[in-house]
């Protein structure tokens, strides 16, 4: 047995009071992760009138909430008790409490209450009822997408989407709140199967009180446009969700359009298609850009590998391609700011859902051309003697803003 872990019958006894035991009450963990506080708890609760397991957890003040069944909650559990390194561990039931701390040099200490007798009652939780989707009766749209089976419930291989879809629309209640009104036409840029388009529609009309909003989606896959339509009808939207067979580094201008876009979204459009979608964005005069990247390579191929200060950081695939897409996301959100959008890139769902978790939203409200904007573009762009996608591609745009303080 390794240092720090805990012993084969204590690791079978708090699994046994956790997940047998009807008076557990909570159990929680405490420890250091990358010189951060990480804890971690969970607790039963009633949802739907089925008992489930409510976790949270709170990273340095990040926190993140789950609910799990029995299945996932023993999983989690195991993860809990496998932890190392020095922790303490407090697990309540209505009978007594176990006191575990692990020490630095590895010690496992156990202390026990003395006999209790508590009431454990396991409280309804409604905290999912915070969430877009469950703010309203989706059961039909998530039925619909394929994102929940026959009987409402989340499909376990659909989670991720779900949690993920979950936590762009939130993220763009600050946006929503900042333009006050009560109709919106959306774009969605590379829409695949439409999950975030029809989701993004039928929460702004049934949870978030919007009169009318119509929502358009385009991918170059005419087999996927086609299935969204038939979702469309079934849900009886045809009129109000449309989708284009379209490529979108093909030529599109605004009057290929249904409408007029407020705001264009894309999701997890590989490599210069997000490019394309803010591109497009931009010829469009959207108001309101919210792009989340996937992979990106284009700048991958030409970063320079003479960098000496970084020299232990390209030489490595893996260093190498990360900071490529922290630089080609710096890349794209200074340009937006170059064409007047003020831009925030953020962290908008957790990296359990996804690894592609970065977005960058952007709202058109300064004049373009700003100084500080494009000298701090340029400074980044000329150390790195690059010449990134986004600018090609806008460069009857940036090029005159660019050459008023170009050296």
């Amino acid at each position: 047995m390794e240092k720090g872990e805990l012993d084969k019958s204590l690791a079978e006894e708090i699994r046994a009071r956790v997940l047998t035991d009807p008076g557990f009450i909570k159990i929680t963990q405490s420890l250091r992760r990358g010189g951060s506080k990480f804890k971690i708890s969970m607790r039963p609760v009633e949802i739907a009138g089925e008992k489930r397991f409510h976790a949270e957890m709170d990273d340095a003040g990040s926190v993140r909430a789950k609910n799990f069944d029995t299945a996932d909650a023993a999983e989690g559990l195991d993860e809990i008790i496998s932890q190392r390194g020095a922790r303490e561990l407090h697990l309540m039931t209505a009978s007594g409490d176990l006191h575990v701390r692990v020490t630095k040099k590895g010690h496992v200490l156990v202390s026990r209450s003395g006999k209790m007798d508590r009431v454990a009652e396991i409280q309804p939780h409604d905290r999912v009822k915070k969430t877009p989707l469950a703010s309203f009766d989706s059961t039909a749209l998530l039925r619909a997408l394929g994102i929940a089976d026959g009987s409402g419930a989340v499909r376990a291989s659909m989670r991720g989407k779900y949690a993920q879809t979950n936590d762009f629309l939130k993220s763009l209640e600050p946006m929503l709140r900042e333009r006050g009104e009560k109709t919106l036409n959306v774009v969605d840029c590379g829409c695949g199967k439409a999950y975030l388009t029809f989701a993004l529609r039928e929460w702004l009309v049934h949870a978030m009180g919007y009169e009318d909003v119509r929502v358009c989606g385009i991918d170059r896959r005419a087999d996927v446009t086609a299935a969204a339509r038939t979702v469309a009808e079934n849900l009886d939207l045809a009129d109000s969700a449309v989708f284009i067979d379209a490529d979108l580094r093909e030529p599109l201008d605004a009057k290929s359009l249904p409408f007029k876009p407020d705001m264009t979204v894309s999701l997890h459009a590989s490599d210069t298609a997000t490019d394309e979608a803010m591109a497009k964005a931009v010829e469009w005069k959207t108001p309101f850009i919210v792009c989340v990247p996937c992979c990106q390579h284009e700048l991958q191929k030409t970063i320079s590998m003479s960098k000496n200060a970084f020299e232990g950081v390209m030489r490595h695939g893996i260093l190498r391609e990360r900071l490529a897409d922290i630089l080609t996301d710096a890349f794209r959100a200074q340009i937006l700011r170059i064409l007047g959008y003020g831009t925030q890139v953020m962290e908008f769902v957790s990296q359990e859902a996804t690894a592609r978790n970065i977005m960058i939203r952007a709202h058109y409200c300064v004049k373009p051309g700003q100084a500080r904007a494009v000298s701090e573009y340029l400074d980044l762009r000329d150390y790195w003697g690059v010449k990134p996608w986004l600018e090609t591609r806008l460069a009857d745009r940036l090029a005159p803003l660019l050459s008023r303080y170009a050296q």
